[in-house]
C-alpha cells in the first residue's frame, strides 16, 4: 500500500465478489469461518490475506444482510394484526395495512 492509499481504496465493493451474492447464509458463513482461521493462522502472504481481508468483508456484508431481511420477515410476520392496521389507518393508505402471505390461513386464530 502507498502512502496515497487509503482504506476506502482497499475497501471490498460488491463488484469485486459478484459471486457472493448468489451465496445462501450457510455457504457464506462457512467461507467467512474458513477464511477468518486462515487470516488467524497468519500463515499467507501479506497479498494473499489482503484478498481474503477483502473477501471476507463482503462475505460478512452479505451475511449481515441476510440476517437483516430474515429479522425483518419476522418481525413482519409476528406483528400483530392491530398494530399493521392502526399504522395503515394513520398514514391513510389502507392498501399497505399488511403483507400477506401463502400460509397466513393456517396460522390465523378463528375470530
Amino acid at each position: 500500500m502507498t502512502d496515497a492509499t487509503t482504506a476506502a481504496d482497499v475497501a471490498p465493493d460488491a463488484t469485486d465478489f459478484p459471486d457472493v451474492a448468489a451465496l445462501r447464509y450457510e455457504q457464506a458463513r462457512e467461507e467467512l469461518v474458513a477464511i477468518v482461521g486462515r487470516l488467524e493462522a497468519g500463515q499467507a502472504p501479506l497479498e494473499d490475506s489482503m484478498q481474503l481481508w477483502r473477501r471476507g468483508e463482503a462475505l460478512a456484508a452479505h451475511c449481515a444482510a441476510w440476517l437483516d431481511g430474515a429479522q425483518t420477515e419476522i418481525e413482519e410476520a409476528t406483528r400483530p394484526r392491530a398494530d399493521v392496521s392502526e399504522r395503515a389507518g394513520r398514514s391513510g393508505r389502507a392498501d399497505q395495512a399488511a403483507t400477506t402471505h401463502a400460509d397466513d390461513a393456517v396460522f390465523d386464530e378463528d375470530d
